[in-house]
């Protein structure tokens, strides 16, 4: 009852052939000072954390809580209140690490709130100058509606291998070309990183709107 659970569990399948359904969960409050409030889901919150992800066995329904974010303060409180509940990280086994992701709901309410909050100039920031919006797609011929985040095997710039992520592009303010996208980082070894590419202003990169519409 203390932790708010994604409403996106998946299945995977371990290195023995054994099923495992993976939940994220998180700790949030709507109290936290001077935070702007988000819906995520049906719940309104101002402080929100992916604290914990939960392993649920397919077979005998067994379940295991994993600490991903050591700093949480409510998680820490939580930890300390049952103090057998909660395994480390470092417990979950590797073939089931393998499969975790970055929860979608979480990077929709951060990609939100980044379409303001990237402006660092008070002046700038004041006047929405450089007012961003969630890069919109075609739903159906008369309709169109900000994208969704969604997973790519993706190759960034300066790597040499694909990895998995989460990602997300952005438009000028009313207009449909492209002005930046934020990706978060699913492997393992830089789960939770968000990274975040600015395109040049001055030179015209099609947004999804206008590459539909090519089509």
């Amino acid at each position: 009852p203390f932790l708010s659970l994604d409403s996106d569990p998946y299945l995977v399948i371990d290195s023995q052939g054994h099923p495992f359904w993976m939940l994220d969960a998180y700790t949030s409050s709507d109290l936290h000072p001077y935070a702007q409030p988000l819906m995520i889901g049906d719940q309104e919150v101002n402080y929100i954390r992916n604290s914990v992800k939960i392993t649920v066995d397919a077979y005998n329904g067994s379940v295991r809580m994993y600490v991903f974010d050591e700093k949480d303060p409510i998680l820490a409180a939580y930890r300390r209140v049952f103090p057998h509940l909660f395994l480390p990280r470092t417990d979950m086994p590797r073939d089931l690490l393998a499969h975790i992701r970055y929860p979608q709901a979480l990077f929709e309410a951060q990609a939100e709130t980044y379409r303001l909050y990237h402006m660092q100039d008070p002046q700038v920031f004041y006047n929405k100058e450089d007012q961003w919006d969630i890069a919109r797609q075609v739903v159906t011929q008369e309709d169109s509606q900000p994208t969704k985040p969604y997973y790519v095997m993706l190759r960034l710039p300066g790597d040499t291998q694909a990895e998995f992520v989460l990602l997300v592009p952005f438009t000028s303010h009313s207009r449909d070309n492209l002005i930046a996208w934020v990706a978060a980082r699913c492997d393992p070894g830089h789960y939770g990183e968000l990274i975040f590419y600015r395109l040049p202003k001055e030179q015209l990169i099609y947004g999804p709107l206008q590459i539909q519409s090519r089509v």
